[in-house]
């Protein structure tokens, strides 16, 4: 079987090289690589042209349309029997590609999805971020491996594989700027194909460099949450309100501390989560630093996420503006 991992690329040539070099030590070689550069100002030809001689590249820049429709676009070029797609800010371990081709063989797969970690390169905030976005304390950890949290496995697109069949039967990634992983995992699992979480097959995910940016990433995955709760309105589960009624409850405690006598009590419980992130990440990282940093990034994505689920839910349900092109361009900027 002869794989194709797309990779749509947008201003992040120097990340593209990392994951170039951690592909030239794969144990399993049968893949060609697809690059697709989103009308990046900042292309990554020169770094594919570095590396066209110890690994299969196809180059293709195209005007800037999002990272659903690239790797579409990637995948009607692509030769492979199987697609994979990987974010240009992840690099893979040495097994990686053995890993995806046992599983696909042995398990029949029509598609998969994999978890992410942090490696031990990452800056401390990235290492922070990581742990805000695979711990069980924050996500239910089901970006760091977990099988089931309240549903099916949704792969996400930053380590996630595809056959050409369910290419050619769903017609890929829907036209959204965020959510898109989200929605596709649905109509997969909706068409009655096989899609599992293959845990040997991770991957080491950068994600944001600082706070500002990871907040933009999960008030934007907040948003998308109501535009894929649009489109199919059972995937809608109760744990998708929790940030939103975190975000409720620290304004209400807020407001109770200053204005009610005994009034602090009520953050009580708010101590008591930020003190069980801290001491479970300093039994995962051993770093009184990173426990603190991982308190100030998990309330980061609480509330990014709350806000943007809260304001999707005013603008596209209770208003009732429409997505398009031109919306979705201003909404998520």
């Amino acid at each position: 079987m002869l794989y194709s991992i797309i990779v749509a690329v947008y201003n992040r040539p120097s990340e593209l090289q990392e994951l170039l070099s951690s592909l030239c030590k794969q144990t399993f070689t049968n893949f060609e690589l697809v690059i697709v550069e989103d009308g990046s100002t900042e292309t990554s030809k020169a770094i594919c042209d570095a590396y066209s001689d110890r690994l299969s590249i196809a180059y293709y820049f195209k005007e800037n349309s999002g990272p659903g429709p690239s790797r579409n676009y990637g995948c009607r070029r692509a030769s492979g029997d199987f697609f994979l797609f990987l974010d240009s800010d992840c690099t893979i371990p040495p097994h990686y590609m053995q890993a995806v081709h046992e599983a696909i063989e042995e398990r029949e797969l029509d598609a998969f999805g994999g978890p992410d970690k942090e490696d031990d390169s990452f800056s401390d905030i990235q290492k922070a971020i990581s742990y805000s976005m695979t711990s069980f304390l924050t996500t239910g950890g089901i970006r760091g491996g977990k099988l089931r949290v309240g549903g099916a496995f949704h792969p996400r697109s930053f380590n996630m594989g595809i056959s050409r069949n369910v290419f050619n039967e769903t017609d890929g990634f829907a036209n959204m700027r965020f959510g898109e992983d989200v929605e596709f995992s649905i109509r997969m699992i909706e068409g009655g194909f096989t899609v599992q979480l293959v845990s040997a097959a991770w991957v080491y995910h950068k994600r944001r460099a600082d706070l500002k940016k990871f907040f933009k990433q999960v008030h934007n995955s907040g948003m998308a949450r109501i535009d894929i709760t649009l489109l199919h309105p059972s995937s809608l589960k109760i744990t998708h309100f929790f940030p939103a009624a975190f975000l409720a409850y620290i304004v209400v405690a807020l407001v109770y501390t200053v204005f009610v006598p005994e009034g602090h009590l009520a953050l009580f419980p708010l101590l008591l989560y930020i003190a069980a992130i801290f001491v479970d990440s300093l039994i995962r990282f051993h770093s009184i630093k990173l426990g603190l940093l991982s308190v100030c990034t998990s309330i980061t994505q609480h509330v990014g996420y709350g806000m943007g689920f809260t304001r999707a839910v005013i603008m596209r349900v209770i208003l009732g503006r429409k997505r398009t092109a031109a919306f979705e361009k201003t909404f998520y900027n």
